[in-house]
């Protein structure tokens, strides 16, 4: 039978009979006409409603299947600490509690994970089912939780799941959230019972959003309809080693790695020292920049999990040991960086058990997903972790040769597997595609675009590859779609106890490859790298899409975790993590990605540090919050001293210049000089770089006169044709990140060089060098920020244009305006910006709004974890008008901090609700 749930007392009573089903369908047609007719009330209505839907926190609930009572104390803000005293009634509270705040989310997320959004809303997510239905994640998902889960995670698994139904049990979707009551004005969908897979998918979705440089590979091969070898590679520049330190420095990486240092011969499966292969666009031609432009639409239409799509990805996490602390004990920072989301990604709550033993092992408190059990960042008594993107490359794209229903591979013609998938549509007929993936298990991408089917026929090719004949497929290898073990590592990470236990835990957490950092109350800390991380032959490194007709360019096998690098009580008293190099290539026999984040964030923080640990010697966790909240711009202190040195004859232009003067590179929102040199950066960009990238790489509607180009590029005549740009704003190059910093800082010293060259455009003077083309920069960007903000700088500030909206991520975005209304909240005025600690970013191509952000920040304080702090995005709340929907948001805006209570007194001190689970 399923489990039953009986509201005994408490503020909010729970369902009572025909009387309260009455009224709430009398609320929902209220609501309706409200939309329908736009009525002024309808706010008022739609508060009503979502009010029917708010959680009872206080007073008791009978959940059938509990074996004890458990307590849900929540705090002023919302944030709920759970205490049981078994391990399945801890994890069966956790799913019932998440899914009083937020279900809808959880109910969208498997949607996403399983390919049946078109079940929630219609035809116009029939494309992306499709592409999901290819990846498979839910099936993979399945088999994970059958073969290789262990007993005790499907156990939790399996408590969780029956949590969320017992919050589910008696509730129409109204009574669930204002979203249901929207999607019941067009299909009569009703959600169904949570499962164990659910759950576990969503790791699927995470490693997705976390995939790497699959974004960089498709990128370079788009680039050769415009640029030649050597123009791509000044777009890619090697990571400046000496310059930001990699995250392993000191020497300890593995057994293997130090015999790789001292010459010797390494162990394990054959790697890759980062030779480039031959480039496969040369057997496609521009046919291939076709096929691969359709693979990015489709790609880009994937909705997010986390948050991103692939790109923009970062985080900070650090931690300092005792002997530079004032507790004398370490500290340890994290702030991962994904898009804005409201609900946050992330939900903040404790798991207590009231007396820790083998019946009930976990007291852990920290943020986690809804849908997925167990906690994901954070500490416990004995340990804390953070993470940040790896970025290590686990994924390729590979060519194939297709032959009828089959491929080439080492010359001969394998046939595909496939399968049928029926897609379900809201208000529609289904819709079944075929699924076609090679022997290996590498789904066929291609497949699910229409252009692409066709256009690979058309592809060029050279004598080392095979004829074309019916053209080439596009086909995807990523460790996401091997069975694996990740969340068994969640549930062994929240009751680790020491570095051992990280270790073995971490090692479990194959994707996604994850920076994890630590620190003890014993007074170690540590950093290691675990995930599950191809090696590849000598003629493949991974950094565009390769042969699939050759089995040279398949995967050889996987870096053995004991090989991976990690770091134990550094000498240095620090360890960074910032989404850069993880060790120096050259002291590493395996090459574990040829696109590092370029390091601007992590050195500064480095310095940071460092500075302070020359000043005073010791480093509070209030230090650490101030870090996080740096707004100081790397690239502003490159290019401010160049810029004050242009001659500008335009008087106005020359008052915009004086703002820098004098300007200490600080982003601050009400800081006119960011306003202005962001914008010159953005137009030195522009000028120098995107207007001669292809249209595919340039912002959707942004139209050129381009040189005309044939099968082999760019054509040496007059020839000229108008090409507009095919990319989301938020999505485009050049975005402005710190790989752009590189490519500048290198091009400094060659003031000739042709990228500074830019043709006359109205009344804007040609540039011949860069000095010149910083001239125009700055001219355009005065007028721009005229347009923008006004004539008088004096009213100019970095905040009214780098602005935060945060938007429901579904009907916020494509419901009717007074919906959008009703979920959405902003705009807010943000300091920070791209490739800072404070990174909330934009995309420089695009424009200055935020795109993504630190989607929470915490400080763990090892000596007394109850001095630790912690702030999300939004709230805990999923529910619109909810106290707690977006309450922690002004304070995240500011950099501020919320007491975080770990201890039964300090959480017993802050409790403003108590909510009793009875068997």
């Amino acid at each position: 039978m399923p489990p039953n749930t009986t509201a005994t007392t408490g503020d909010k009573p729970g369902k009572s009979g025909r009387k309260k089903g009455r009224k709430a369908r009398l609320i929902v047609l209220v609501l309706v006409l409200a939309l329908i007719g736009g009525v002024a009330y309808g706010a008022y209505w739609s508060i009503s409603t979502v009010r029917a839907s708010f959680p009872q926190t206080t007073g008791s609930i009978t959940l059938q299947g509990l074996s004890g009572p458990v307590d849900v104390k929540r705090d002023g803000n919302g944030i709920p600490q759970i205490y049981a005293s078994s391990d399945e009634d801890l994890f069966m509270a956790q799913g019932f509690v998440q899914a009083q705040d937020r279900f809808y989310e959880m109910d969208v997320r498997r949607h996403m994970t399983s390919g049946r959004l078109s079940e929630m809303f219609g035809k116009g997510q029939v494309k992306s089912d499709e592409f999901l239905r290819t990846l498979g994640w839910d099936r993979i998902a399945k088999e994970e939780y059958d073969t290789k889960l262990s007993a005790s995670t499907k156990k939790y698994l399996d408590a969780y799941a029956k949590g969320v139904n017992a919050y589910l049990q008696g509730k129409d979707g109204e009574d669930i959230s204002l979203e249901y009551a929207a999607l019941g004005f067009t299909n009569d969908y009703k959600p169904a019972k949570w499962t164990p897979v659910d759950s576990v998918s969503w790791l699927k979705a995470m490693a997705w959003d976390l995939r790497g440089n699959m974004q960089d590979e498709i990128d370079r091969a788009l680039m050769t309809s415009r640029l030649g070898p050597q123009q791509i590679e000044d777009l890619y520049p090697e990571y400046p080693y000496s310059r930001n330190k990699p995250i392993v420095h000191e020497g300890q990486y593995s057994d293997v790695a130090k015999a790789f240092q001292q010459g010797g011969a390494t162990s394990g499966s054959q790697g890759t020292t980062g030779t480039t292969g031959s480039s496969p666009s040369s057997t496609a031609g521009s046919a291939l920049t076709s096929q691969l432009a359709g693979l990015y639409k489709v790609l880009d239409n994937v909705p997010t999990a986390v948050g991103v799509n692939g790109q923009g990805i970062g985080s900070n996490s650090w931690v300092v040991a005792g002997k530079y602390t004032i507790t004398g004990k370490p500290l340890l920072a994290n702030d991962p960086h994904l898009s804005a989301s409201l609900p946050s990604v992330w939900y903040q709550m404790g798991l207590h058990c009231r007396t820790v033993s083998s019946k009930c092992q976990y007291d852990v408190t920290g943020y986690t997903f809804a849908g997925m059990p167990g906690v994901i960042i954070g500490h416990n008594g004995d340990i804390a972790w953070g993470m940040t993107n790896s970025g290590v490359d686990v994924t390729d794209l590979y060519l194939e040769k297709l032959s009828g229903n089959g491929y080439l591979y080492d010359g001969k013609v394998r046939p595909f597997k496939s399968r049928e998938e029926t897609i379900k549509v809201a208000g529609g007929k289904s819709k079944t595609i075929v699924v076609r993936q090679t022997a290996d298990g590498m789904p066929l991408l291609s497949d699910r675009d229409d252009e692409l089917v066709q256009v690979g026929r058309k592809a060029a090719v050279n004598t080392a590859a095979p004829d074309r004949g019916d053209g080439y497929g596009i086909a995807l290898r990523w460790t996401a779609l091997d069975p694996g073990t990740s969340m068994d590592a969640v549930f062994a990470l929240d009751k680790a106890a020491d570095w051992s236990d990280f270790r073995s835990a971490a090692a479990l957490f194959d994707v996604p490859s994850q920076n994890l950092v630590y620190a003890s109350t014993d007074n170690h800390i540590g950093y290691t790298l675990p995930g599950r991380i191809p090696t590849r032959s000598s003629v493949d490194d991974g950094s565009i899409p390769a042969p699939g007709w050759d089995s040279k360019y398949r995967w050889t096998g996987f870096i053995k975790q004991d090989e991976l690098p990690y770091e134990y009580d550094p000498e240095r008293g620090y360890i960074v993590t910032a989404n850069q190099a993880v060790v120096d290539k050259d002291k590493y026999p395996y090459t574990l990605t040829t696109d590092w984040g370029y390091g601007t964030r992590s050195q500064r923080i480095t310095d940071l540090i460092e500075s302070k640990i020359k000043g005073t010697g010791k480093i509070s966790t209030d230090d650490m919050r101030q870090m996080q909240v740096d707004n100081s711009s790397e690239i502003a202190k490159l290019l401010v001293p160049k810029l004050l040195k242009i001659n500008l004859g335009d008087k106005h232009v020359r008052e915009a210049q004086k703002l820098l003067e004098g300007w200490d590179y600080t982003q601050d929102a009400d800081s006119a000089a960011a306003a202005y040199f962001n914008s010159v950066w953005r137009n030195v960009l522009k000028l120098a770089f995107g207007n001669k990238l292809p249209k595919e790489l340039r912002v959707k509607g942004q139209c050129l006169w381009v040189d005309k180009i044939d099968n082999t590029g760019p054509v040496d005549d007059d020839a000229k044709v108008r090409e507009c740009g095919q990319r989301d704003a938020d999505q485009a190059q050049p975005d402005g990140g710190d790989r752009w910093f590189e490519v500048v800082r290198t091009l400094m010293d060659k003031p000739d060089s042709d990228w500074w060259k830019t043709p006359k455009s109205g009344t804007r003077p040609e540039a011949k060098n860069r000095d010149q083309l910083f001239a125009r920069a700055m001219i355009d960007a005065r007028w721009e920020l005229t347009a923008k903000l006004g004539k008088d700088i004096d009213t100019w500030s970095w905040g009214r244009l780098h602005r935060l909206f945060l938007k429901n991520q579904t009907l916020g975005t494509e419901g009717p305006e007074f919906l959008r209304y009703v979920l959405n909240r902003g705009p807010w005025k943000l300091s920070g910006g791209e490739a800072t600690v404070n990174a909330t970013g934009w995309n420089a191509a695009g424009g200055y709004g935020v795109v993504w952000v630190p989607s929470m920040r915490m400080v763990v304080n090892l000596k007394d974890l109850d001095k630790s702090k912690w702030i999300n995005l939004t709230g805990a709340s999923g529910h619109a008008y909810s106290a707690h929907y977006t309450d922690q948001t002004s304070k995240w805006v500011k950099g501020e901090l919320l007491p975080w209570s770990f201890s039964d007194k300090a959480v017993d001190a802050s409790t403003s609700d108590t909510l009793v689970l009875k068997p």
